[in-house]
C-alpha cells in the first residue's frame, strides 16, 4: 500500500448538505410518508437492506424527469466541496463519490460545480410513465445496499490506496466498517461511537482540507 489516499465521499447529506433523494421521495410520495417512516426504521436496525428500501419508495413516486430535475436544483452542494477535490488532487490522491442516491442529480451537481469528470457511482434512476425506477449497477458488495460503499473500498485498497470514508447516515455503515479511515456527522458519527469504531468528526469540506493538507490547500490546488 502507498501513502496515496482515496477520499470516498457520500453525497446526500454529505457533498450536498441536504439528503436531495430522500427529499424528491417526499416532495412526489407525500401520501406515502407514514409506509416510509416505517420502512426506514426497519433499515436502520438492518432488518432491510437499502436495496429494498428504495425499491418500496419508488413504488410511491410518480413524476417526470423534467420535474424532477427542476426540483433537485434547488439544492446546493458544499461551496468547499471543490477546493477539497482540488486540494487532494494535488497532493496526488483521489477522490471518488459513492452514494446509494440517484445518478441523475448527483451528475447534474458535479457539472455545475465544473467537476464533471470526477469518477461517481450511485443507483440509477429511469423515468418510465410517470414513474421513478431503481436500477442498482452496482455489484460486488453485501448484496443488501443499493449501491454497497464497501466494495468501493475494497477495490481502493485493492490498488494500494489508503482509504478514507467521508459520511454522514445510516448507508454509510458498510463503508465505516471497510475503511481504513472514517470522518463522519449525523447519524454514521453516532453509529461509530456506539459500535467503538475510530472516528473523526466531519464538520464540511473546507474544514477537512485545512485538516488533512493544511492551511491554503484549496488555493494551493
Amino acid at each position: 500500500m502507498t501513502d496515496r489516499t482515496l477520499w470516498l465521499c457520500d453525497f446526500d447529506g454529505t457533498i450536498a448538505p441536504s439528503d436531495i433523494g430522500a427529499a424528491l421521495i417526499e416532495r412526489f410520495a407525500p401520501e406515502a410518508s407514514e409506509h416510509r417512516r416505517g420502512l426506514l426504521e426497519r433499515w436502520k436496525r438492518e432488518e432491510i437492506g437499502s436495496r429494498e428500501l428504495t425499491r418500496e419508495e419508488c413504488r410511491d413516486v410518480r413524476v417526470e424527469p423534467d420535474a424532477a430535475l427542476a426540483f433537485v436544483r434547488g439544492f446546493a452542494i458544499d461551496p468547499g466541496f471543490a477546493g477539497f477535490v482540488a486540494a487532494a488532487r494535488a497532493r496526488g490522491d483521489e477522490v471518488e463519490v459513492v452514494s446509494d442516491g440517484f445518478d441523475f442529480y448527483i451528475l447534474d451537481h458535479l457539472e455545475r460545480a465544473g467537476l464533471a469528470g470526477l469518477p461517481h457511482f450511485a443507483n440509477r434512476a429511469r423515468f418510465v410513465g410517470g414513474r421513478l425506477e431503481p436500477e442498482f449497477p452496482h455489484d460486488g458488495g453485501c448484496g443488501r445496499c443499493g449501491n454497497c460503499k464497501a466494495a468501493h473500498a475494497r477495490r481502493g485498497r485493492e490498488r494500494g490506496f489508503r482509504t478514507c470514508a467521508v459520511g454522514n447516515g445510516w448507508s454509510d455503515r458498510c463503508m465505516a466498517r471497510e475503511a481504513d479511515a472514517v470522518f463522519a456527522r449525523g447519524g454514521l458519527l453516532d453509529w461509530c461511537r456506539d459500535q467503538g469504531r475510530t472516528v473523526t468528526p466531519f464538520e464540511g469540506f473546507e474544514a477537512l482540507a485545512g485538516q488533512v493538507y493544511g492551511a491554503g490547500a484549496e488555493a494551493r490546488g
